[in-house]
């Protein structure tokens, strides 16, 4: 159960442009984690113009962004994250044993070398904070700086994801 009461869309303190402007982003909908951002109207029209650069504006291969997206949540056992990015996941080209990998990334034979590199890129950021000069250079070998920048604000954003659905227990939809 969610810690604090959802807006929702009949909320006489919810900005309306801002209300189409996240519906718009969603497909039309509004998930749970969009009716707690929308206590905070300038929080909310941050959060939905940064994450939707992460997710559309991106040249960083999708089914890499899903991947690290899924595997922030396993370490920040954030259920909700995982569940909403599965989807994506096999939209995006992973397959249903890679995404069931994830949690044993380490282990699995299913991830080639770049994927692995990224896997644990987005361990070491999770984890660790700081990245160790070995890996950023194993991962350099297969990213432009473009790509470097978007990789690394992704795991940094899904991180802060995961932290704001745990803190306030959002629900997952059903």
């Amino acid at each position: 159960m969610a810690r604090i009461d959802y807006v929702d869309e009949q909320s006489p303190a919810v900005d309306a442009e801002l209300l189409r402007a996240v519906k718009a982003r969603r497909g039309g909908q509004l998930l749970n984690l969009d009716r707690q951002l929308l206590h905070s109207a300038p929080l909310a029209q941050g959060w939905n113009v940064c994450m939707g650069a992460i997710r559309s504006q991106t040249r960083l291969d999708g089914a890499l962004r899903e991947l690290v997206i899924l595997r922030v949540a396993v370490l920040n056992r954030a259920p909700y994250e995982f569940a909403q990015h599965a989807p994506v996941a096999r939209a995006e080209g992973l397959s249903q044993a890679q995404i069931d990998a994830v949690q044993a990334w380490q282990a699995s034979p299913l991830f080639d070398a770049r994927a692995r590199d990224v896997l644990a890129y987005a361990d070491a950021m999770t984890l660790q904070v700081q990245v160790p000069q070995p890996l950023f250079d194993a991962v350099r070998a297969h990213f432009d700086a473009r790509e470097l920048v978007e990789l690394t604000a992704t795991v940094a954003a899904y991180n802060m994801v995961s932290r704001f659905l745990e803190a306030l227990q959002i629900d997952i939809e059903t």
